[in-house]
């Protein structure tokens, strides 16, 4: 898949639709708070925490618009966002530092078969947006065997990386283990590329690769969506809670959990306005890729689901059976334990 320099913002969303599986094209015809009208409150006023991922991007316009219309107010709630530490967002959830997080399937994943008492909440996107890139110009990339014998700039996640990379070029007809991997961190990888560091990269396409093309880069992208014959979907990121707010605070859990959906239905339906919001919330962001990520994610938060966050047991016990079957787990986790879509608001039929 070739990600041009952004022309014009239609034409990227249009493509980026195009790679999506086919019901996921559908995405924004179901309502997205499901048919509610009405949303869950605290019995009491309470006050919580929310620890994010990373610094503030679009992936966390629902938070930050549930915050500013007055959602979490409405919900009886005073909402703290917080920035990550040096502590997973599990972890921090689990001691109850903070009552809520944005975690990812694969980090819970492992959190959950390590024991750690967490749930899923919310799918905050529906489909796993991410795939692996090369500067256009210098590493053509058509399929996923193209990428064999080219240096990757891995975060530090070896074992689940090079499983991917292995998994896509197998299932191209293409020989394992000819990926060089090069451990750079967290670090924006454009500008590495750039310098000759390594030719691969993973990114987010809806912040990192939106970037890319504002700034003029010509990338080449494998994107997963377009691969989950090879490897199995997954839900990144996620809104994550500890089981002993469900068990103790069911009634916060319901109200922070349906306020936020307020706010992704908003996302949804106005990303210019709720991008807005964003660059009002965090006035250090980049305004420009604020907006264009915005418009790029408005389809992608809720795809095809019925309403937005739904997860399903086939998603969680897919990426666990691919973990296990790659020597990542030893054994895979209890997937319907994994996460719960009882506090989204409005019914479905599941």
């Amino acid at each position: 898949m070739r990600l041009k320099p952004l022309f014009t913002l239609l034409i990227v969303v249009w493509l980026a639709a195009a790679s999506v599986p086919a019901l996921a094209q559908d995405g924004g015809e179901a309502d997205p708070l499901g048919g509610a009208t009405e949303f869950a409150q605290a019995e009491e006023r309470a006050s919580v925490t929310l620890i994010l991922d990373w610094t503030p991007n679009t992936n966390h316009t629902g938070f930050y618009v549930a915050q500013a219309l007055g959602y979490y107010d409405e919900a009886n709630l005073d909402v703290s966002i917080q920035e990550p530490t040096d502590l997973l967002v599990e972890t921090v959830v689990v001691t109850g530092a903070a009552q809520f997080g944005v975690g990812y399937q694969e980090f819970a994943t492992y959190a959950l078969a390590d024991g750690q008492p967490i749930v899923s909440l919310a799918a905050i996107i529906q489909h796993n947006t991410s795939g692996f890139v090369t500067l256009a110009e210098d590493d053509p990339l058509a399929r996923p065997a193209d990428m064999g014998g080219l240096r990757y700039g891995g975060f530090g996640q070896p074992d689940l990386e090079n499983a991917v990379l292995d998994t896509l070029l197998v299932c191209d007809g293409a020989e394992s283990g000819t990926i060089e991997y090069i451990d750079v961190g967290y670090a924006d990888p454009i500008p590495l590329m750039q310098r000759d560091r390594f030719d691969l990269a993973w990114m987010y396409y809806g912040w990192t690769g939106v970037d890319a093309e504002l700034r003029g880069v010509d990338l080449d992208a494998i994107m997963l969506m377009d691969h989950l014959d090879c490897v199995p979907d997954y839900y990144t990121p996620i809104l994550i809670t500890s089981q002993d707010m469900i068990e103790t605070q069911p009634d916060v859990v319901a109200a922070f959990t349906q306020a936020t959906a307020r706010g992704f239905a908003y996302a949804i339906q106005n990303p210019a306005e709720a991008a807005d919001i964003l660059i009002e919330a965090v006035p250090e962001i980049d305004p420009d890729l604020v907006r264009a990520s915005a418009e790029w994610l408005a389809p992608q938060y809720q795809a095809d689901a019925p309403r937005w966050g739904q997860q399903s047991v086939e998603v969680w016990q897919g990426f666990s059976d691919f973990l296990v079957e790659n020597g990542i787990l030893a054994e895979g986790i209890d997937a319907e334990a994994a996460f719960t879509n009882d506090f989204l608001p409005g019914t479905i039929e599941e």
